[in-house]
């Protein structure tokens, strides 16, 4: 067991009024137990919270009027993590849960369908099981190149598997494709964790559906997985993104801390961090890793 705790600031101008869907908070998850936590929103307005008791995932909602809008999120969280097993069984579809066959489908940012051949080309051969997983996790660390900058929050995996580059969310979403092209049931978990390069951020990694349980798998190598605070579950980024925004804003400042006690804290002050893009759509614009 050990102990992490988390500073989150982000800074914001607000030129409308605009509606706020914050995705920040550690998730209920019995891997992790949440000791303190404190969310401070200025100005001082109202908020709804929510949690999907499918996924532990939890939502913060607000108003925001015209100025600045800064959110501060301050937890410590003691995370208990048990060893993997040396030998899991992939799961036959017809004996996969109702609950967990979602994650076998293609999603916006991971088409498994098309990319199926490619999969079976280069894992189709393996052994099943926890070693041929074992050998995507090896592989997209040796193929893929970290890359801040390079792809954005349209990128798809079919996209890096071509560029050969990305972001954690790229190396996760290009798991969970391979994975989920091969029928084994993959999806996206996103957190916090200590890490030295590059500057400090949100970390994505792919969590497969192994012997009736999932584990977790990071194709970058960025940090030790059973470290990771957990803050979203989703099919894809689509479903985790730390901030939605409804309305004229702009970015000002993105500052996390993640202290383990036992490593330096590591902080990143940063407008427009490399691994952070903006999509508009309409009325809407989503923040994504």
């Amino acid at each position: 067991m050990h102990t992490a705790t988390i500073d989150l600031l982000l800074d914001y101008e607000v030129t409308h009024p605009a509606h706020f869907l914050f995705h920040i908070e550690a998730a209920f998850h019995d891997a992790h137990r949440t000791v303190e936590e404190r969310l401070s929103i200025t100005p001082s307005m109202k908020v709804r919270t929510f949690c999907d008791e499918r996924s532990g995932n939890r939502f913060v909602r607000l108003d925001a009027p015209k100025g600045v809008l800064s959110v501060n999120y301050h937890a410590k969280v003691e995370i208990n993590t048990g060893p993997q097993p040396l030998h899991l069984d992939e799961s036959p579809v017809t004996s996969v849960p109702d609950d967990v066959l979602r994650y076998l489908m293609p999603s916006r940012y991971c088409e498994s369908d098309v990319m199926s051949r490619a999969a079976q080309q280069l894992f189709g051969h393996l052994p099943q099981g926890l070693s041929r997983v074992r050998a995507i996790e090896i592989w997209l660390h040796e193929s893929i190149y970290y890359m801040p900058g390079f792809s954005n929050s349209t990128t798809t995996a079919q996209e890096v598997f071509v560029q050969r580059a990305g972001v954690c969310r790229d190396f996760a979403h290009l798991g969970i494709t391979l994975c989920r092209a091969l029928n084994i049931p993959a999806r996206l978990v996103v957190g916090y964790v200590y890490f030295e390069e590059p500057p400090q951020d949100f970390h994505a990694v792919f969590e497969v559906w192994l012997d009736h349980q999932w584990v977790q798998f990071d194709g970058t190598k960025m940090a030790p997985l059973d470290r990771l605070v957990r803050v979203g579950t989703g099919r894809d980024a689509k479903d985790v993104a730390f901030a939605t925004i409804f309305g004229g804003v702009q970015m000002l400042r993105k500052e996390l801390m993640v202290d383990e006690g036992d490593i330096p804290a590591s902080k990143q002050v940063n407008a427009t961090p490399p691994a952070l893009s903006l999509v508009s759509s309409g009325a809407g614009m989503l923040y994504d890793l």
